[in-house]
């Protein structure tokens, strides 16, 4: 007995020493995720999963906008196994490379063949998106400091490109996002060989990132060109990288795209410059209001003080030359890659802006990254992402199960006329065509989303039109969806 009490106050003590050094260890590791080190990784996890709740609530909803989310999901379903990549809403058999040179969808494969559906297209997007955050927020914080660089940090992952992006679906620019990032930040580094290997894959994204890459080669160029410190090799390395994007963009649009398209040609030359019939043109006010937008809200104009502001010349030119009117504004996912441009641009300008002896400029550079994450936080009010905080968004509205009990009555490998609403729904297990589209392919279903005046009679006689020689008779219709099966 008079062992055990010795032993008592000992083995007390031991335990409360354990104790304290259990709480010492949960503390210091929580200061380490506290490190100003970690904050753009922070930042761009919070930035991936608002995005992905963002984009994930409106597939449940069933508020896709487009065919785009379908055509990338029968690509990259087709890259998942190992099949050239046909999207059958650009026609039955039109292999996507015909249409645009975007070989980087590729990269989706092996995660789609693990995780098959359009969500995991529109996570992927959510998560390259967010990841072009880390870039810019660690190049800000490590010139302008912690709180200037959480700042842009925000200002970028709340920015009206970025948001808009991410409210359209799925589109092959979300990996040219993160690469232009991170080319920039080490342009900004004066990493030169490490920001030419981050440019040189976006040939790769779309035919018109080749241009892209040029202009980073040429801002490499002039910023390397005064560096004394530089090795003798990046000048020519630099002029080399103008020169492969400009080959590879030349490539893609003269020679792959044309020989994977049926026609023979590259289908958008018709919606730039100054031929064939539509002739239409920017107008000024609609040029200058994109351009606001582009530079006010998120650099105060500043960045017009950097030579990296450059990059964002050919995605503006391409755009301003068009005919087509959805490239003029600012709707859509087409701002998306000028986002980490104007920002990284803000942070190059701030940086030099804020030692000036110019007093108003010093004052100036040092107060706008406060002021552009207010501007950011202040529009989003207005942007898809003010969603979050309404209950809507979360809800799935009771008609969405009838009409996905409805689409399920379609069996998995069918052929399948649809227009956008029933498309997200099938692609991943039907071979599905685009209305009107079919080239002669008599579909063994029709899915069409039909304004409520519409009734299942004149459907019939719509699927009648669209093939004469063909008899379909209706299968269901919910809230506004019909589906017709071929007799």
């Amino acid at each position: 007995m008079d062992t055990a009490a010795a032993a008592s106050p000992g083995t007390t003590a031991e335990g409360a020493t354990a104790a304290a050094t259990g709480r010492t260890r949960l503390l210091t590791r929580a200061a380490a995720l506290r490190h100003p080190r970690l904050d753009p990784y922070w930042l761009a996890l919070a930035l991936f999963a608002a995005f992905a709740t963002l984009s994930v609530c409106r597939y449940r909803r069933m508020a896709t906008m487009s065919w785009d989310l379908g055509i990338f999901e029968q690509a990259i379903r087709a890259y998942a196994h190992f099949q050239a990549p046909v999207a059958d809403l650009k026609g039955p058999g039109a292999n996507i490379l015909g249409d645009h040179f975007s070989p980087v969808t590729a990269l989706l494969g092996p995660l789609y063949r693990l995780f098959p559906g359009p969500v995991t297209l529109l996570v992927a997007q959510a998560a390259l998106f967010a990841v072009a955050a880390v870039p810019v927020t660690r190049v800000a914080t490590h010139l302008l400091g912690r709180g200037r660089g959480v700042a842009i940090g925000v200002a970028y992952g709340l920015s009206w490109g970025v948001q808009r992006a991410v409210d359209f679906d799925f589109h092959e620019i979300c990996f040219a996002v993160p690469l232009i990032a991170f080319s920039l930040e080490a342009v900004i580094r004066r990493r030169w060989y490490a920001a030419m290997l981050w440019a040189a894959p976006l040939v790769f994204v779309k035919e018109d990132m080749g241009a892209t890459v040029a202009a980073i080669g040429a801002v490499i160029l002039i910023r390397a060109w005064g560096d004394r410190e530089r090795e003798p090799r990046v000048v020519p390395l630099a002029v080399a990288l103008m020169g492969f994007g400009v080959v590879v963009s030349a490539l893609a649009l003269g020679v792959i795209i044309p020989e994977f398209n049926g026609a023979g040609s590259y289908d958008y030359w018709d919606k730039v410059g100054s031929g064939g019939e539509q002739t239409a043109t920017i107008p000024v006010d609609t040029a200058l209001r994109t351009l606001a937008w582009t530079l006010l809200p998120t650099t105060g104009l500043l960045a017009l003080r950097s030579p990296l502001l450059l990059v964002a010349v050919p995605t503006l030119g391409w755009r301003f030359v068009s005919h087509e009117e959805h490239y003029w504004g600012t709707d859509w996912h087409y701002s998306a890659v000028l986002m980490p441009v104007v920002f990284l641009a803000l942070v190059d300008a701030l940086d030099r802006g804020r030692d000036s002896r110019r007093a108003w400029l010093a004052s100036y550079s040092r107060q706008l990254p406060a002021a552009v994450c207010g501007a950011a936080l202040a529009l989003t009010a207005s942007l898809p992402l003010y969603g979050l905080t309404e209950g809507t968004t979360y809800d799935r509205p009771a008609p969405v199960g009838a009409v996905e009990r409805l689409l399920d009555r379609i069996p998995d490998g069918a052929t399948v006329e649809a227009n956008v609403g029933p498309i997200s729904r099938l692609t991943s297990r039907c071979r599905v065509l685009w209305v009107g589209a079919t080239r002669g392919t008599e579909p063994d279903y029709i899915a069409l989303q039909e304004p409520p005046e519409r009734t299942a009679r004149q459907v019939v006689e719509y699927a009648r039109q669209l093939h004469p020689d063909a008899r379909y008779a209706p299968l269901g219709s919910a809230s506004g969806y019909f589906v017709l099966k071929r007799r």
